[in-house]
Parts: C-alpha cells; sequence; structure tokens
C-alpha cells in the first residue's frame, strides 16, 4: 500500500545564515548535541536564527545521543545501556549558552532508565550553572517521565528553571501503540500535574503530535483533561515519520484544522495554545509568548 503524498505546506526551506552556521560549529567543539538536529526538526533554521520573532532559541539534548526507551514515533538511537554522563556537560552547556546570546534554551534529554534518578540532578546542576552565568536566559526543561519518580520532579523543578515541560505526545488511546511500554498517560500526567504542586509559579508545558490516528473526540478530551490538571500551555504538531521503520502517518492534518485546535486551547484557557504542521514542542512562537509572559509575571511581582 502507497503512503500519503506529501503535502505542500510541509515543505520548508533549507536552514541557513551566519548564526546558524555558529551555532553548528560552537556545537560541535563542545561535544554537545541538540534535538533540533537527532530529531530532524523542521524549524531548525528559523529557531537558531532568531526567525520572525527575534527570540534567539536552541534545544539543547543532554545526557548523550542514546535513548534507553524505543518510541514508534522517535529517530533518536537507542540502547539498554548508553555511555556514562559527561560531568563536564553541564558546565559545559552553560559555557556555551553565555557565548551565544540566546533569550530561550529548552533543555532535553534522551530518557535514562539506566540511571538512579534518570538524570534529574544532571538537568538541575546545567539549569543552575546556567542560571549564574546569565540569571535572565529562560530556561525550560522538557524531561523525561523519570518512571513517574516525583523526587526527580521536585529536583529539576526547583533548580531554578522557568518553564517544565513534558510531552503527552498522543491521546489515551494510542499511549501504548505509539510509545515505549514504559511510558503511560498517566504516568505523564502525574509529572506535569507535580511540578505545578511544587512551584506554584512554574510554567507547565505539554505537546501532543496529531496525525497518528487519533479522533477529533479524543483530542478535545486530551485537551480538556490537560486544562482540568493544570497545565498551562499546549503545543500541537504534525507526526511525521522519520524513517520507514516508524509509524507511519494515518492523517496530515490541514492548517485549517490546526488552527481550528489553536481556538479550542484558547477557550479552554491554556495560557498559550501553539498549533499548526510544522510546530514542535520546542517551537519558536511559543518561546516568543513565555519570554513575554514571563517578563509581565516579573514585573506584575515588583
Amino acid at each position: 500500500m502507497k503512503g500519503l503524498r506529501f503535502p505542500p505546506w510541509l515543505k520548508t526551506s533549507i536552514p541557513v545564515g551566519k548564526n546558524y552556521n555558529r551555532l553548528k560549529n560552537t556545537l560541535r567543539d563542545l561535544k554537545l548535541h541538540t534535538v533540533c538536529e537527532e530529531a530532524r526538526c523542521p524549524n531548525v533554521g528559523e529557531c537558531w536564527g532568531g526567525g520572525n520573532y527575534a527570540t534567539a532559541t536552541a534545544t539543547i539534548m543532554l545526557m548523550g545521543d542514546t535513548c534507553t526507551r524505543g518510541c514508534r514515533f522517535c529517530s533518536v538511537k537507542t540502547a539498554k545501556a548508553p555511555p556514562p554522563l559527561d560531568p563536564n556537560e553541564p558546565y559545559n552547556t552553560a559555557k556555551a549558552l553565555a557565548d551565544w546570546g540566546l533569550d530561550y534554551v529548552v533543555l532535553t534529554s534522551v530518557d535514562r532508565d539506566d540511571l538512579a534518578d534518570g538524570g534529574a540532578e544532571h538537568f538541575a546542576k546545567t539549569v543552575s550553572y546556567i542560571k549564574e552565568r546569565n540569571p535572565n536566559l529562560i530556561v525550560e526543561c522538557l524531561t523525561p517521565d523519570f518512571r513517574g519518580d516525583l523526587t526527580a520532579v521536585e529536583k529539576v523543578v526547583l533548580s531554578g528553571l522557568d518553564v517544565f515541560a513534558h510531552n503527552m505526545e498522543t491521546v489515551r488511546s494510542l499511549q501504548r501503540f505509539v510509545r515505549d511500554p514504559r511510558a503511560n498517560f498517566d504516568q505523564s500526567l502525574s509529572i506535569l500535574r507535580h511540578s505545578k504542586e511544587v512551584r506554584r509559579d512554574v510554567i507547565s508545558k505539554t505537546s501532543l503530535m496529531l496525525g497518528l490516528g487519533e479522533t477529533e473526540e479524543e483530542v478535545y478530551e486530551t485537551m480538556q483533561e490537560l486544562r482540568e490538571n493544570g497545565i498551562d500551555c499546549l503545543t500541537l504538531g504534525q507526526y511525521m515519520q522519520p524513517t520507514k521503520r516508524h509509524l507511519k502517518v494515518e492523517e496530515y492534518v490541514t492548517p485549517e484544522k490546526f488552527k481550528y485546535w489553536e481556538k479550542v486551547g484558547n477557550d479552554l484557557g491554556f495560557l498559550y495554545t501553539a498549533s499548526g504542521p510544522l510546530v514542535r514542542s520546542s517551537y519558536k512562537a511559543g518561546e516568543f509568548f513565555m519570554k513575554n509572559l514571563l517578563k509581565k509575571r516579573k514585573q506584575e511581582a515588583l
């Protein structure tokens, strides 16, 4: 059976520009990985270059490029026992970011089920080194589920970050089909909910991929449940099959339908809903919003 025809609205230009090349070279020098490259994100040129919003952003992938899980949508390589953590990575990351002049950084990671705390301490160290060097840099941590360990969540949330993110990925009925069996809907929801219980002022954020076979009713119910659990921000984007070995795309959702979900998100009361075919969990427009939201909150607190 032939796959679905690739629609014109998903075609993007090749990344170019001085800032893009500068970031790429610094990453190589410091042996850092970005999810932008590992996961072949379509927005890399726009984000690294500052794009339309001039909010230069990068998403750094901590703890190496090898994951202990095998989700069926993800192109990051997997192994039961990845190489040990680089103890210099938190410091090197902070050093690189200080030189880049970014406004917003997303720290994410592979899953590290081989580590007792899932890498929470490594996240926390990186955040505190970054904030020491540049207290004004907005830091989002997009974390794994730490196998549901809420102590690990607390460690990350109390590290000084601004935004705590963890991706639900898909609707409840498709979880076992799309994600590694060690992940599930309720475990992910508890991680996000706990972040707000630990620090009421933290902004919580999650992401859903569409086009995996979910129904519109399921998308709406998921969005409703996220709001009921206090999640502040949501991004929705098109699932794209990274290789032939991964899950097939069941549907290419139209830009109009994504616009509709954005309206639904706003009506449900999310602080921010970024919804579009090329939107990813670390998408630029969301960061532009977060930057302004955090500034506004800080001014209100004065």
